[in-house]
């Protein structure tokens, strides 16, 4: 059985290799997907369809009111600005 997982892993290895780099790209970001668990919690959480508050909406439409005449804050900039790192926030844990 573990020559056929062998076998499995090395046909997966030779198929990557064959892949143009796009196609490299959308199947790192696959398997990402799968190893991770909280991403495949993500991509498994049933759609949110509640409808949104008015003070939702309202916060939705400011938002893309600013976004009209402002720039995007990138992430790493938030983080530096709350004085906070990455790896700080990938290395907490869910209490639960």
């Amino acid at each position: 059985m573990s020559l056929d997982l062998s076998q499995k892993k090395e046909q997966a290895h030779e198929l990557i290799e064959r892949l143009p780099p796009v196609q490299l790209t959308a199947v790192v970001g696959l398997l990402e997907a799968m190893v991770d668990p909280v991403a495949r919690a993500i991509a498994q959480a049933p759609v949110d369809n509640e409808p949104l508050t008015r003070q939702e909406e309202k916060a939705l439409v400011e938002a893309q009111e600013w976004l009209e005449g402002n720039q995007p804050i990138p992430h790493e900039q938030v983080l530096r600005e709350l004085g906070i790192t990455q790896a700080e926030i990938e290395s907490c844990k869910d209490p639960a």
